[in-house]
């Protein structure tokens, strides 16, 4: 009885560590039917100014009632242009304004990939605005890996003028990289992705591991280190990290040593306004 005691603990074990590495963080993303519109295939493209659905304050952007934005095949959305950029530069170097769940080189144009969604919908008695990157390649062309991530902008003006959350929703980070990025064919490697926000001007967060060989990589979910579905922010979810914005300023995240399941953001410090990206381009 004990020996089959112990043999039926060890394959539950085992079934969970098999779980573990296969992925069963993902659930974070919500309904990937909400968002319909379509960002046809294609690499470094973007679309917009589109109506986000309600009037947002980031950082006092369009005083304080932004209302449009454009979403950027490469993982990110931005605020007062398109941005083509594929290689990920430190968010706190750029003159724009941006919510990057996973900027990075995506290229929807291979057959194994899927293209970009966006849209509004409702969630729980919420205006959202949500953007769809779904099982997606990277380039050159390839989809031997994709990922899997959203962004969710919720409108809170219930709660004030302009306030709002967004959410990262992470079920799937397999590559990191392209390879005009110094990536290899599987994504790895190079100028690897940042995750995070910027004002444009003087304030950034980007999540630790940003811009770390591997660190955001499902692969570095059993370590218990930065893999971005096996930790949440402001959420029971793994994979899932949320913000809010009140009064125009998002809410400072917490630093130090992470507690179980949630993930440490690095604090970028202050630079004058003004500062501009210096962006390192390569030919594709």
């Amino acid at each position: 009885m004990r020996s089959l005691k112990t043999a039926v603990a060890a394959v539950a074990v085992l079934g969970l560590l098999v779980a573990a590495v296969s992925g069963a963080y993902a659930g974070a993303i919500h309904d990937a039917g909400l968002f319909t519109t379509v960002l046809n295939r294609n690499d470094d493209g973007s679309v917009g100014p589109v109506s986000i659905g309600f009037g947002i304050n980031f950082f006092g952007l369009n005083s304080g009632n932004q209302t449009t934005l454009f979403v950027n095949n490469n993982g990110n959305v931005t605020f007062n242009s398109a941005l083509s950029e594929f290689t990920p530069f430190p968010l706190l170097t750029t003159n724009v304004p941006m919510i990057a769940p996973f900027f990075a080189d995506v290229d929807t144009r291979a057959a194994g990939s899927d293209v970009v969604r966006y849209g509004q919908a409702t969630i729980n008695g919420h205006s959202v605005f949500g953007v769809n990157w779904i099982n997606v390649g990277y380039f050159f062309e390839r989809d031997e890996h994709l990922n899997s991530f959203q962004l969710i902008i919720t409108d809170r003006s219930d709660t004030g003028a302009g306030n709002f959350d967004f959410e990262f929703n992470y079920d799937a980070i397999t590559w990191e990289t392209g390879e005009a990025s110094d990536g290899d064919a599987n994504g790895l490697g190079g100028d690897s992705a940042r995750a995070g926000w910027s004002n444009g001007s003087n304030k950034s967060f980007e999540l630790a591991g940003s811009a770390i060989n591997g660190a955001l990589l499902d692969t570095n979910c059993p370590n218990g280190a930065t893999g971005l579905t096996c930790h949440d922010l402001n959420s029971s979810i793994l994979g899932q990290y949320i913000f809010s914005v009140r009064n125009g300023v998002v809410i400072p995240p917490p630093t130090g040593v992470p507690a179980p399941g949630a993930l440490v953001l690095l604090g970028a410090g202050l630079l004058g306004a003004g500062t501009t990206a210096l962006l390192r381009r390569r030919a594709k």
